[in-house]
């Protein structure tokens, strides 16, 4: 049985407080895989729901990357990607709104499109919130309320140091 959320549900998912293991960053790093480096992890919400974000990026084009929020429910091993940031890498149809465009996007998950039988994820909206695989790191982590216990906080882009 596939799973279905609500956009509701969908939303508070995307919203519980999700935590990146400790060593995360200083142990991480994408592993080749048939043309793009990919790294999953797995994490615990706030609420005790199950989560996976994949990281891909090509290794011929630095526009053509993705990160994804999927989860994963007790009755399935499939996992349902939430949303999904994607680099300026090639053109995304709406098939529902009927408009196509060629830039960076976020995929979200909607009732809609599940209706629709397409990828629980198929709706984008162009985006002007990032720029690159970094800038769409950070945006991620903010929009889904991930967080990432070694990034250093900055003043005007310069990390703040303890004196």
């Amino acid at each position: 049985m596939a799973i279905r959320f609500t956009d509701l549900e969908i939303l508070e998912l995307i919203n519980e407080r999700k935590i990146l293991p400790a060593s995360f960053n200083s142990k991480s790093q994408l592993k080749d895989k048939q043309g793009h480096k990919e790294r999953e992890v797995d994490l615990k919400g706030e609420y005790g729901n199950d989560f996976r974000v994949i990281f891909r990026q090509s290794l011929f084009n630095v526009l053509d990357f993705s990160i994804i929020l999927a989860t994963f429910q007790t009755n399935s091993s499939l996992p349902f990607r939430l949303c999904r940031y994607n680099g300026k890498s090639h053109q995304h149809s709406n098939l529902i709104e009927k408009i196509s465009f060629y830039n960076f996007h976020i995929h979200k998950a909607t009732e809609r499109y599940q209706d629709l039988g397409s990828r629980e994820d198929a709706y984008a909206e162009e985006t002007e919130k990032y720029f690159d695989y970094l800038s769409a790191y950070q945006c991620f982590l903010s929009d889904v309320n991930l967080i990432d216990l070694e990034q250093k906080p900055t003043l005007f882009g310069e990390p703040i140091h303890d004196n």
